[in-house]
């Protein structure tokens, strides 16, 4: 798993002699390494600055997702504390529905929303593409949140009613806090699909409100993929998620061990 990575970061140094010339994995020993597709990349040489591309990516990515997750768990509350029948249906049975909805492949729903976009002026902008953003990852978040809010028991806020909390007080004091690991672990989830999407980022930018991953799909010239430079473009990619991951990992493997509880 480390390969690939080692395999990025030492292509990312060469250039397209060294890129050419067979495998060569040692620095300084198989090939003399150079910044020159870094500086190019920050100079925008590669065609355009990557500067806008991820900001693009960053606050579509972190808006959905921290939107996706606020719903999901407002969703996932009142599935896991009422009790709601909708005709035939019950609680689980409306999760389910909703779960259900992702089966779907992203691909039917594109000259749909294309349509829709263009309608209201919101095609290659990022406001357009984080609401779709948010509609796919509002079953996720759902779906998490109320296997985690389920085993929270409503003693708790009980508890605080009874000492005079109103409330929203108890969902701000009580509730949040103890359900902190699991709005932490929606939120990643939600960010990683949003932050990799390439689908509905192709269909539903053009220049504007492009991220990263089409940018970096963009990448060739008339002599053909500039490897080197698309490594650089890679761990560009790569470094916001497994930063995230990093810092947020406990919070993650908390969510994952409750949810194998069942």
């Amino acid at each position: 798993m480390a390969f690939p990575l080692y395999w990025l970061v030492t292509a990312s140094f060469k250039d397209a002699l060294a890129i050419h010339q067979g495998p060569a994995f040692v620095p300084w020993v198989d090939f003399q390494p150079t910044a020159d597709a870094w500086t190019r990349l920050a100079a925008g040489a590669e065609g355009e600055m990557v500067g806008g591309p991820l900001l693009n990516s960053v606050l579509v990515g972190g808006t959905s997702s921290l939107l996706a997750m606020a719903l999901g768990a407002s969703a996932a509350y009142g599935l896991a504390r009422a009790r709601v029948r909708l005709g035939p249906m019950a609680n689980e049975d409306i999760l389910f529905w909703m779960v259900s909805q992702r089966l779907m492949p992203p691909i039917v729903t594109a000259l749909a929303l294309f349509l829709m976009l263009r309608t209201v002026a919101l095609l290659d902008t990022r406001t357009g593409l984080l609401l779709v953003y948010v509609a796919f990852n509002l079953p996720l978040a759902t779906w998490l949140m109320y296997n985690f809010l389920r085993h929270v028991p409503a003693s708790v806020e009980e508890a605080a009613w009874v000492d005079g909390a109103s409330r929203g007080q108890a969902l701000v004091h009580v509730l949040l806090p103890v359900s902190l690991p699991g709005l932490v672990a929606t939120f990643l989830f939600c960010f990683m699909f949003a932050w990799n999407e390439f689908l509905f980022a192709l269909v539903l930018t053009f220049n504007r409100a492009r991220t990263l991953p089409i940018l970096i799909a963009a990448q060739h010239s008339q002599k053909g993929i500039e490897w080197w430079s698309l490594s650089a473009m890679s761990l560009i990619t790569l470094a916001p998620v497994v930063l995230i991951t990093l810092l947020l990992q406990r919070y993650l493997v908390a969510q994952v061990l409750r949810g194998s509880e069942g």
